[in-house]
This record gives C-alpha cells, sequence and structure tokens, in this order.
C-alpha cells in the first residue's frame, strides 16, 4: 500500500509562510487525487485544499489566496506552500491520497504539525 510521509511544519509568527511536503511511495502517485486535511484540537478535521491528476486545484474559503497546492509527479511530492499564515491555522496537517479521484481517501500519512503563534 502506498506510504505517504508530511514533513516542513513548525512554529511560526503570525504573518509567516510554511511550505509542506508529502511524499509518496508509489509510481503511480500520478493517478491519485492528492489532499491536504487539518485538526486543530477539539475540532473536526476539515479539507484544505485538492489537487487532482490532471493538477486541478479546490481550496476552502477560509484559505483561498494564501495556500497553493502543487504536485510534482517526478518526484511523487505533494506540496501545500502556506503564506500570511494566521493563528487559526494552528493544527495538525494530514497528507491524503484518493486512487481513483473520489471523495474517499484511501491513503493516509501521520501528519504534521503546524502552530501559527500571535
Amino acid at each position: 500500500q502506498e506510504q505517504l510521509v508530511e514533513s516542513g511544519g513548525g512554529l511560526v509568527q503570525a504573518g509567516e509562510s510554511l511550505r509542506l511536503s508529502c511524499a509518496a511511495s508509489r509510481r503511480a502517485f500520478s493517478a491519485y487525487t492528492m489532499g491536504w486535511f487539518r485538526q486543530a484540537p477539539g475540532k473536526e478535521r476539515e479539507l484544505v485544499a485538492t489537487i487532482s491528476s490532471g493538477s486541478r486545484t479546490y481550496y476552502t474559503d477560509s484559505v483561498k489566496g494564501r495556500f497553493t497546492i502543487s504536485r510534482d509527479n517526478a518526484k511523487n511530492t505533494v506540496y501545500l506552500q502556506m503564506n500570511s499564515l494566521k493563528p487559526e491555522d494552528t493544527a495538525i496537517y494530514y497528507c491524503a491520497a484518493s486512487r481513483r479521484g473520489t471523495s474517499r481517501y484511501d491513503y493516509w500519512g501521520q501528519g504534521t504539525q503546524v502552530t501559527v503563534s500571535s
């Protein structure tokens, strides 16, 4: 099965930037829809952004204009560039893969912590 490993999280101040990376192990990566999710303490997991195999993107309203999802199929990697970070962005961020481009995500990473101080 697919292995997903996130990296790039950390502690930053409001207004700063981070770039998260998610490395996949399988060559089939290029056919997957990839998503970034996040979960803050005491809150529900929420979808942040997705990118299809054809590089169509989706963003939740709260991050539009600030976050950018991208992929490099040659490196089996998906990225989440996060600019103008806010304390409300503090969460564990998870990378996930959908084999058939549906809303069902088949593989999940372990998560990386993003903390934004005010």
